[in-house]
């Protein structure tokens, strides 16, 4: 048994059941928090000292594209369309195993650097399973708590063959993950299902999808397109209530096209809407709909989507959506703006990125709160560094000052992952993984000739 304590930090519990503690301490036993409060006796415990730090939970980053790490920087000048063609069609067919591993193992570490403790690994570079193993692998590497989904590719048909969008999400690879190597919804990762989903199915591979998540005991998460695109499985919202198949194991992401009604369905039945707000007003996918889920009367959830187009952190996430969902409601009221809309203030925004969206991906009982007996995916970030300081409001200074840099320290199930502002993962290992990286992402650019055929 291992013990331990975080001493005298500004603690952020996310529990209202505790509420906020300035000078407060945090004591972790093995892999779950014992107490959090002040002047806790705890004998001989290792001691991190949070003077100057605000104590948080980790953050939980539900929907990211991790495979594509090693083409960061690449697509924030292509449409969705581009993207879909250049990204999905063109370059994908080139990604090994290898390039799997590599991208998911760094943008997992940039997960915890960044102080996201919980990614829910969105993966539909998996062309063969030796690609999915390679993915999980860079996750276990890595150290992160995550939901591996397992989707499909969405490359151009062979001779013969169905497109991607008639084709049912693979019972066989499903069951050899499900019945194997993440049977466990207990362990570090867990497993969800990414069906191709409404945007890009047509209505019998939708069904087919869902009812072989429901029938594995698994989460399922879809993309559901963007404004102006037909869905191929229109009205599918409707249609999945009216099975019985639309409940909280559901995640729509984007839903710029979904109205009104389709929303406030899926919220009343449980289900969960993820916003990628970056990505959605690069890529053209309508207007973030944080500001409509939350008039519905529910709570949205935060993902990063792609690092081949923005930062992968989640602090940039939670800011660019809330200041957005905040013009938006000033736009549709009268002016001036006297007063901002408490739904819309930082603590808000703040649970949106732990509490919030440990809920959507169904771990709220586990993480997303320093709560006693939760696991101990907690975060340390510095208050007294020369872009942060002086901080007067711990929930102000992460919504709107923090950075990675910021973040001193991370623990995963009560195991360090980021020590005094640094990695434990190793410098001369994490610059050959850094290296393999650049070579791979060079490779299958120049190989795949995307940013050629995108200049034409």
């Amino acid at each position: 048994m291992s013990r331990t304590l975080i001493r005298n930090g500004w603690v952020l519990s996310m529990d209202k059941a505790i509420g906020d503690i300035r000078g407060g301490d945090v004591l972790v036993e093995d892999d779950r928090i014992l107490a959090v409060g002040r002047n806790i006796d705890a004998g001989d415990a290792a001691v991190i000292d949070a003077t100057d730090r605000i104590v948080s939970p980790g953050m939980v980053n539900v929907h990211q594209h991790t495979w594509q790490t090693g083409v960061r920087g690449t697509v924030a000048n292509w449409t969705m369309f581009q993207y879909g063609t250049l990204m999905h069609a063109t370059s994908v067919p080139h990604f090994t195993p290898e390039d799997v591993y590599l991208a998911d193992l760094v943008g997992a570490l940039n997960q915890i650097h960044s102080g996201t403790t919980t990614l829910f690994d969105w993966h539909h570079c998996n062309a063969t399973t030796d690609h999915t193993d390679a993915a999980i692998d860079g996750l276990e590497e890595a150290g992160i708590r995550a939901v591996y989904g397992h989707g499909q590719t969405k490359t151009a048909p062979k001779p013969g063959e169905p497109p991607f969008s008639e084709v049912p999400h693979s019972r066989e690879r499903v069951e050899r993950l499900r019945k194997g190597r993440l049977s466990s919804d207990d362990g570090l990762i867990t497993m969800a299902m990414c069906i191709q989903g409404i945007g890009f199915s047509v209505w019998d591979c939708v069904e087919h999808d869902v009812r072989l998540a429901r029938e594995m005991g698994l989460r399922w998460s879809n993309h559901t397109g963007a404004q102006g695109v037909p869905l191929l499985a229109p009205d599918a919202v409707r249609k999945l209530d009216a099975l019985g198949l639309l409940g909280p194991d559901s995640d729509w992401v984007h839903a710029t096209n979904l109205d009104d009604d389709e929303l406030k369905l899926i919220i009343d039945r449980g289900g969960s809407i993820t916003v990628a707000p970056e990505c959605e007003c690069n890529f053209g996918h309508g207007n973030p709909v944080t500001d409509r889920v939350v008039a519905l009367g529910g709570t949205p959830s935060f993902g990063v989507d792609v690092e081949s187009n923005v930062s992968g952190d989640l602090f940039s996430v939670l800011r660019f959506g809330l200041q957005l969902a905040r013009g938006y409601v000033a736009d549709a009221n009268p002016r001036p703006t006297k007063e901002l809309d408490r739904r819309y203030l930082t603590p808000v925004a703040l649970e949106w990125g732990t509490i919030g969206n440990a809920k959507a991906i169904g771990m709220e009982d586990r993480i997303g709160s320093l709560t006693p007996g939760k696991q101990a995916d907690i975060i340390l970030t510095r208050t007294d560094d020369i872009n942060i300081c002086p901080v007067h409001d711990p929930y102000q200074a992460l919504v709107f000052m923090a950075t990675p840099f910021n973040v001193d320290t991370v623990m995963i199930a009560g195991e360090i992952r980021k020590k005094d502002g640094k990695l434990v993962y190793g410098d001369a290992a994490l610059r050959d993984k850094l290296n393999r990286l650049t070579e791979s992402g060079r490779r299958i650019l120049d190989t795949a000739g995307v940013f050629k055929v995108a200049a034409e």
